[in-house]
């Protein structure tokens, strides 16, 4: 075998990742159910076509000379030549002969093109698309744009979501399996690396490291910081030390492990620390998926042969045989190239279309307010330990003292203590699933009544499902993604940071735009790493002419530069259409709180006391700030029945006019000498709005302190510190970095929003987004909605919790409520499927009727290698929809990573819930009625809607027609417009004549919507 062909071989492994053979997880367990099957097609079929092409043109090629060589022979001998072979023409075509084509070298150099084109733009389990124009320079496409942002990794999706394998499973020589599982402490996972210093390592389980499960072997890590920050390599020492050296039982298995691997460093390194090695190491691969990998390798093959393989000088000075040769070579390229390419797309749009398509929700769960849960759920409440103990540790009840009018805490709780205290926040996931059932049959309007969402997931996919729900009804996004810094959790690949959190940035940006109304606005806080880059994406995906400002957030008194000192944070601001958005007007806080002041000692008969309070704060804010307070100079005025401070407005203008009634006088007024007043109606209407008022024996109009407005400025100096001490008072302690204050969040979304608003954070981080709204909803009485999405492990330790705690109290101190003054709330809480968790639930199947006719038809075989049998072959898979499992949707069920340790297991997935979200239905209720789940509610479409889901085994379609006529669904006047159903049904039959309602297959439709997805 030449070395070319060697080198375009292990190329090729890499490329369809068939060199980890022992790997048994990921795509990777995917491609090496296939390995042996592929590696045959490729040497067998695929590679051995390059001679075939080279050997046909050598065939024609040695037949024309060696006709051309006869006939001058016969010439030399005519012309008296003794020996033809010494004539000059018989000695030229003899030499051309011997040289006319070799076949051996002419492939060795094909293969050599193809390693190299291949090899460009392959990096680590990446196609990087550099378009090579000329040596060291790079070809971008331009479009006649007057500025042109362009990064690396423009035509590839982001997905990264952990530097560290979850799911690490290999094959021992003998077949059998052995898994690394962390247990017990947190993994490192879904953009979140340990945070203050504290770096964690993979630390073998003291507790029982191995066990035999199922047959396979498991050894246990956890994954936390070292007491003695030792190194992971010393760790990983320790640990193969243990199981191999110290370790009683398993003889088998620590017989294998044992094998050597040995490398030209460590000549004596065992299986077990190969594997361990790769498990620990930071995993550099897969950062990206190409959105059109087999278009660009195509371009980029025709560019490669233009300018690396036909040289066009060479051709205009060689005779046409070797042009000839030269094409044939190009022919052959681009025969096994385009077949290549065909296999790397196939490979690349299976991943890309596990990546798109639309996510399960795993889980679903309520948190509701007590005053929203009706009192006959009280006793079963009151029984549940484990909700009582969540709220001794979230909202200290435990110190809740009782008297003679208020019961006080015990355990267990009484029914009465529930009554007490109506904001204590309900987590169904505390509950039996009947438990749950029961509490949601009892809202009317399920939806309406739900004031936030938070969803667990990686946002992209959160974005993805939420897509069909929320399109066009977000009014604000506020979004503080990871600033690049090179410290923080973002993760890049090694030479592409940049590249790689535009790219990040843009495919989650991209897929929230649908979502926003066209009045939207886009908050997005960053810092210098990125402020540059970030302001050109936002441009080329907003357009330059929504661009509306970018505020300074001065948030530090702290030096952070060698010669500018950094004391500020940026939040660029877009509007989706701004030629739609209102003028912003923010009501001035320190002045309410003032006039609020003013009033309550006017009306507490502290009159001197109160107009010493307004007149210090007007000079102390004159003093301050003399423009921007210069407006104070008109309030000086308090109204002497109400104690409002008011700004008196001449009711008068020039020129004359005719008398009008002031009715709380009861008296015509003439206006003064050479002037008017404005008209009755006006007057009346500052009358029913309680505005007139006198100074002496003229009526003014009155426009109050609270009222003040002031336009948003692009300086918010809010110190950093007052997120972090926020945060604190909730919990008691620093349970997050750098969290934005409260107060900023809460001041965008005021100045952007409408009291019924829908905000959206996709960045959730410690949730202050959703506290800003809770807030902003506590001050002025609206019912905005808060959708945050979150990946973090913090989600459960943090998020959630936090929103829980503002809910139940306004304000905190040491971890421990205040006042537990709350609000009545109820938020839903939906977890989804991963993409790692759609990988690991492939499973590749062919029948034996497809075996035959591959092995039949070998030209189809081709065909079907190279292009069709992933998806063929993974059809039916779980992840990908198994429609056959409908016939029982409340137990169709995935192998899905949980909790922060990452271990999977079998979850039953909330089909009902993902079906909501793909029709985008907005809920009006959910039953469970005579064994048949019932949702109702209506589409985007404004359609009434009514969704049927039933164990097929336990209702078949006679049953169901039974149950139809009892609920009266076919006798009602056109309640519904479409009814879908699960399993096939005579429901249409039930349709009486002047009915025009659909039925519809839920299978069918929740295939369509799941992956009915385009590039983004």
């Amino acid at each position: 075998m030449s070395q070319n062909l060697e080198r375009l071989k292990q190329l090729l492994a890499e490329l369809f990742q068939l060199d980890q053979a022992e790997l048994d997880f990921g795509i990777y367990r995917i491609m090496n159910t296939k390995r042996e099957e592929i590696t045959r097609f490729l040497d067998n079929d695929l590679l051995p076509q390059v001679r075939e092409v080279l050997s046909t043109y050598e065939r024609e090629s040695r037949s024309v000379l060696e006709d051309e060589l006869k006939k001058a022979k016969e010439q030399a001998k005519s012309l008296g030549f003794e020996d033809p072979a010494q004539a000059p023409k018989v000695k030229e075509l003899q030499a051309r002969y011997n040289a006319a084509f070799d076949v051996e070298a002419a492939e060795n150099e094909v293969f050599s093109h193809l390693y190299n084109f291949f090899r460009r733009y392959y990096q680590e389990g990446d196609f990087i698309s550099l378009r090579r124009y000329k040596e060291g320079v790079y070809a971008i496409p331009y479009e006649g744009e007057e500025v042109k942002l362009y990064w690396a990794n423009h035509d590839q999706y982001y997905i990264k979501t952990s530097e560290y394998l979850r799911n690490y499973t290999f094959k021992l020589p003998s077949g059998k399996r052995v898994h690394f599982k962390l247990v017990e402490a947190d993994t490192d996972k879904d953009n979140n690396r340990a945070q203050n210093g504290k770096e964690r390592r993979f630390i073998l389980s003291q507790e029982q490291p191995l066990a035999e499960e199922n047959g396979e072997l498991v050894i246990r890590f956890e994954y936390r910081p070292h007491p003695d920050k030792a190194k992971q390599a010393d760790l990983n020492a320790a640990a193969v030390d243990r199981i191999l050296h110290k370790t009683t039982g398993f003889d088998d298995w620590r017989r294998e492990l044992a094998s050597l691997r040995p490398t030209e460093k460590n000549p004596n390194r065992t299986l077990l620390e190969k594997h361990l090695t790769d498990y620990t190491a930071r995993n550099t691969f897969d950062y990206f998926i190409h959105k059109d990998l087999g278009g660009f390798l195509r371009r980029e093959l025709d560019f490669y042969i233009k300018n690396e393989v036909m040289h066009l000088d060479d051709i205009e000075s060689e005779t046409a045989p070797r042009v000839e040769q030269y094409l044939s070579k190009i022919k052959a390229i681009r025969r096994i190239a385009h077949k290549l390419i065909d296999f790397l797309a196939q490979l690349e749009n299976f991943q890309k279309k596990l990546w798109l398509k639309k996510k399960f929700v795993v889980e679903t769960q309520y948190c509701v307010t007590l005053d929203r849960v009706p009192e006959e759920l009280y006793p079963e409440i009151a029984a549940n330990d484990a909700q009582r103990e969540e709220w001794v540790r979230l909202f200290a009840v435990d110190e809740i003292k009782g008297d003679l009018t208020t019961p006080g805490y015990s355990k267990p709780l009484t029914v009465e203590f529930l009554k007490a205290n109506p904001y204590l926040v309900l987590d169904t996931r505390h509950f039996s699933e009947e438990f749950k059932r029961r509490l949601l049959a009892s809202f009317d309007d399920l939806d309406e009544q739900c004031d936030g969402l938070l969803v667990h997931s990686e946002n992209f996919q959160a974005l993805n499902l939420l897509m069909e729900r929320y399109r066009g009804q977000v009014k604000c996004i506020y979004i503080d993604p990871p600033y690049n810094t090179g410290s923080d959790e973002f993760i890049y690949r090694d030479r592409y940071q940049h590249s790689s959190w535009i790219a990040m940035m843009n495919n989650r940006v991209m897929q929230s735009l649908p979502l926003m109304q066209n009045d939207g606005i886009l908050f997005a806080s960053i810092d210098d790493h990125e402020h540059r880059n970030l302001t050109s994406l936002l441009i080329e995906l907003f357009g330059d002419e929504n661009y509306i400002s970018t505020i300074i957030w001065h948030n530090s008194s702290r030096s952070s530069g060698k010669q500018i000192s950094t004391v500020n944070e940026y939040i660029v601001v877009f509007a989706k259409d701004i030629t739609t958005v209102e003028e912003w007007k923010l009501a001035r806080k320190d002045a309410i709180d003032v006039a609020r002041q003013v009033c309550a000692l006017w009306n507490a008969g502290k009159l001197e006391e109160a107009r010493m309070k307004l007149d210090t704060f007007i000079a102390s804010q004159l003093e301050d700030d003399p423009e921007a307070s210069a407006y104070l100079r008109n309030y000086v005025n308090v109204d002497e029945k109400t104690g409002r401070v008011f700004y008196a407005v001449d009711l008068s203008g020039d020129g004359p006019g005719e008398r009008r009634y002031f009715r709380d006088r009861g008296v015509w007024l003439e206006p003064p000498p050479g002037r008017h007043w404005m008209s009755q109606e006006y007057i009346d209407r500052l009358y029913d709005q309680k505005r007139i008022v006198w100074r002496g024996e003229r009526p003014y109009k009155a426009v109050f302190l609270e009222e003040a407005l002031e336009r948003p400025q692009n300086i918010i100096r809010i110190p950093t510190r007052a997120g972090r001490h926020e945060l604190r008072h909730i919990f008691g302690s620093d349970m997050f970095s750098n969290p934005k204050p409260n107060t900023l969040i809460q001041r965008l979304t005021a100045i952007s929003t409408r009291k019924s608003s829908f905000v959206l954070d996709f960045f959730a981080g410690s949730g202050t987004t959703g506290h800003a709204v809770i807030n902003l909803n506590r001050e002025d009485g609206g019912r905005r909605k808060y959708i945050l999405v979150e990946m973090g492990e913090y989600f459960d330790t943090v998020l959630v919790p936090r929103i829980k705690k503002v809910v139940y109290s306004k304000d905190w101190k040491d971890g421990k409520p205040v006042s537990r003054e709350g609000v009545s709330h109820m938020f839903k809480v939906l977890r989804l499927e991963s993409y790692e968790d759609t990988l690991n639930n492939l499973e590749l199947k062919r029948t034996e009727v497809q075996q035959r006719l591959l092995e039949e038809h070998t030209g189809f075989r081709e065909d079907y290698m190279l292009r069709y049998m992933l998806d063929v072959e993974s059809r039916g898979s779980a992840s990908l929809l198994n429609i056959e499992r409908f016939e029982d949707p409340f137990s169709y069920k995935l192998d899905i990573a949980t909790g922060t340790a990452g271990e999977t297991k079998p979850t039953v997935v909330d089909l009902v819930e993902t079906f909501n979200y793909l029709i985008g239905l907005r809920v009006k209720t959910i039953d469970h009625i005579g064994g048949v789940r019932v949702v109702t509610g209506t589409n985007p479409q404004g359609e009434r809607v009514l969704i049927l889901w039933r164990n097929t085994k336990e209702l078949d379609n006679d049953k169901l027609d039974d149950w139809f006529k009892k609920q009266g669904y076919n006798t009602r006047d056109q309640e519904f417009d479409i009814i879908y159903v699960n399993g096939d049904n005579n429901l249409e039959n039930l349709k009486k004549p002047d009915q025009t309602w659909k039925v519809r297959l839920i299978e069918e439709e929740f295939l369509r919507r799941m992956f009915d997805v385009r590039d983004v």
